[in-house]
């Protein structure tokens, strides 16, 4: 078994992709609308083959945020070096970092930054 893809509501559906496809060097589909419902997505696929869906309806009730599930987004980018790297990379760029490169209890080296929209990134190595 694996997962498919993740599934993240977004706001500006446009800004989200160019942030994965800039830092995480996400490829994207076409966009598909469905005119009806008023929703549209991007399936951004990364180099693994792993996929992040981007999501975006015009009626978001306004509660949609305040529910439990997502709590971060785990990108492996490699190495230590590779970790570093993108945290001043993103932090220069004026993205926000919540928390700074660290060795975690469980071992792994990462650092968490938001994304344009304040979703939680973590940047950790293989």
């Amino acid at each position: 078994m694996k997962i498919e893809h993740i599934g993240l509501w977004v706001n500006d559906l446009e800004r989200m992709k160019q942030f994965y496809e800039t830092y995480f060097k996400a490829r994207s589909n076409s966009l598909y609308k469905n005119e009806k419902t008023g929703f549209s997505s991007y399936f951004l696929t990364f180099s693994t083959g792993s996929r992040l869906e981007i999501m975006h309806k015009e009626e978001i009730p306004a509660n949609a945020s305040i529910q439990t599930g997502y709590a971060h987004l785990a990108l492996s980018v490699g190495t230590r070096t590779e970790v570093d790297r993108l945290t001043e990379q993103l932090t220069a760029n004026g993205y926000p970092l919540v928390s700074p490169t660290r060795v975690t209890g469980d071992g792994y080296y990462e650092s968490v930054i938001a994304d344009p929209e304040g979703n939680l990134i973590e940047l950790t190595t293989d």
